[in-house]
């Protein structure tokens, strides 16, 4: 089966994209740090094709082994949805170096591990759709590091299209500007479809980011 596969799953938007995908009769690799999380995931999605994975983005072995595994289950995905992020108030000067790296490592490296695995398998199969969970569409003073890591993901997703689009590989965001909680402005199923609406762009129509 054509397939997804969603890091960073969790009750809103990874949970909502992995039923968007799999309501189009596609696999679903889930992968997230907590047993407890990515197997109530795959219990709510109630499909035979959906594989739940643990797996610690910041541990770049353990993601890479995740990724295999589902590659093996259905083979190199058709979309990749990389969904983890580190949400904390901060401000510059309020953590230390080493708080800064390890917001980096899951906001942005976590990303570039994941395309680094599966990017090149896509391009050689002339398909696919990389999509990154963005944010902070204006930095803001009380996020910095989530601000920090969501220009991050801005970059890149360029870069991936830079080295990728020519060989038929869409790298795009969803850039989510408000909280998400179900019924509001930012309901996860609403927003699920616009990962959907990028999937199914052809190169033609291709866009980068789409700000909601």
């Amino acid at each position: 089966m054509s397939g997804v596969v969603v890091v960073g799953v969790g009750p809103g938007i990874g949970l909502a994209v992995a039923r968007r995908f799999v309501r189009e009769g596609m696999s679903a690799g889930l992968i997230a740090r907590s047993e407890a999380t990515v197997k109530a995931a795959a219990e709510e999605l109630g499909s035979t094709g959906v594989l739940p994975v643990t797996a610690d983005v910041t541990d770049e072995a353990g993601l890479r082994a995740a990724l295999d595994q589902v590659v093996e289950a259905y083979g190199v995905p058709e979309v990749v949805v990389y969904n983890a992020a580190l949400i904390q108030p901060d401000r510059i000067g309020d953590l230390t170096a080493q708080q800064h790296l390890d917001a980096l490592a899951v906001n942005v490296v976590g990303a570039i591990t994941t395309a680094a695995h599966l990017a090149p398998a896509m391009a050689e199969r002339g398909s696919g759709s990389f999509l990154i969970t963005g944010g902070m569409p204006l930095p803001k003073p009380d996020y910095a590091s989530l601000s920090l890591g969501k220009a991050g993901v801005r970059a890149v997703i360029t870069l991936l299209h830079q080295q990728y689009g020519d060989a038929g590989v869409h790298a795009a965001s969803v850039t989510v500007s408000g909280g998400v909680s179900p019924g509001s402005g930012w309901d996860p199923d609403d927003i699920a479809n616009h990962y959907w609406r990028l999937h199914t762009q052809t190169p033609a129509e291709w866009i980068h980011e789409i700000v909601i």
